[in-house]
């Protein structure tokens, strides 16, 4: 698997301007075409752990019948290091043979669409932070539903007013959904929305879906109701991205 050597854009979320709410149908019967699916998926950093040749490291899986096994996309960069870190005590001669890579999104998607036509392919299995589960987890609790019952990678959205919209905000003078990973920064920005929009204060829900979920409807029908959302990366995850990018050349001495 290649790593990731330039990026998009990525949302400017603290900086946006939230305008409002909107109604969409549900997502299970909302899909993109495939370009605008990567599209979407391209900023989004995701991280992996991979031998010296780039390939990902495969689990097997006990009891699979195609023994194809299973290779893990972390969310957090943390979660993968700790990872490394236990195959340190556990297998030492592997972990100094492997590292942690980051990815795009939009490149685990397009190989996993790939590897659905090659049998005994390595499937992939999000590994979400336990932080995020857990705090999805309450949330379905106190929303009365069944909390054991939330499976996959969990995204967090908010909604408000009468009708209950999505929250929007403006992106290159667009009206789009943001759907994030981390609960804690949907929070920061609905802090914004309460100071903007007081009376709707009392309104606000937040919703929790999975992101494996969001990329299956993705795929199901060409409506374009998907088009608004966009999807929020950890800013942890995009700072060490950025970090990692080589800094711009000098520019060469004007001569006098």
């Amino acid at each position: 698997m290649k790593s990731v050597i330039r990026w998009s854009a990525t949302l400017g979320v603290v900086g946006s301007t939230i305008i409002g709410t909107t109604t969409m149908g549900a997502l299970e019967v909302l899909a993109l075409p495939e370009q605008q699916i990567l599209q979407k998926l391209g900023p989004v950093p995701m991280f992996t752990i991979t031998d010296n040749k780039g390939a990902p490291l495969v689990a097997s899986v006990p009891d699979q019948k195609d023994k194809s096994g299973v290779a893990g996309v972390f969310i957090n960069r943390q979660d993968a290091q700790a990872f490394i870190d236990r195959l340190k005590q556990k297998n030492p001669e592997l972990a100094k043979n492997v590292r942690v890579v980051p990815v795009s999104l939009a490149e685990v998607y397009k190989l996993e669409q790939t590897n659905k036509k090659k049998p005994n392919s390595p499937n992939f299995a999000f590994v979400p932070g336990q932080q995020q589960v857990d705090a999805a987890k309450t949330l379905l609790q106190q929303s009365g539903q069944k909390p054991e019952q939330f499976k996959g990678t969990p995204l967090f959205v908010a909604k408000a007013g009468k009708e209950k919209g999505y929250l929007t905000i403006k992106q290159a003078d667009q009206q789009v959904i943001p759907f994030f990973f981390n609960k804690t920064e949907l929070q920061a920005m609905l802090e914004r929305f309460k100071k903007q929009k007081p009376d709707l204060a009392s309104t606000i829900e937040i919703q929790v879906v999975n992101l494996e979920g969001v990329l299956q409807a993705m795929q199901t029908r060409n409506d374009q109701g998907l088009s608004q959302i966009v999807l929020v990366p950890p800013k942890e995850s995009i700072d060490f991205v950025r970090s990692l990018q080589p800094a711009a050349p000098n520019q060469p001495a004007k001569k006098p």
